[in-house]
């Protein structure tokens, strides 16, 4: 492998991670709305 193979996977390895946080954070802050809209209305 040459240098540029190696920047290749180390940017795809950190761009996967934070899909998977901006992923996680966006199911979180679903859930949590979700929790909200029932405290109003109840």
């Amino acid at each position: 492998m040459n240098g540029i193979d190696v920047v290749m996977v180390i940017a795809i390895i950190l761009f996967a991670r934070l899909g998977v946080r901006l992923l996680m954070g966006y199911q979180k802050m679903k859930k949590n709305n979700k929790k909200d809209s029932n405290k109003e209305d109840s």
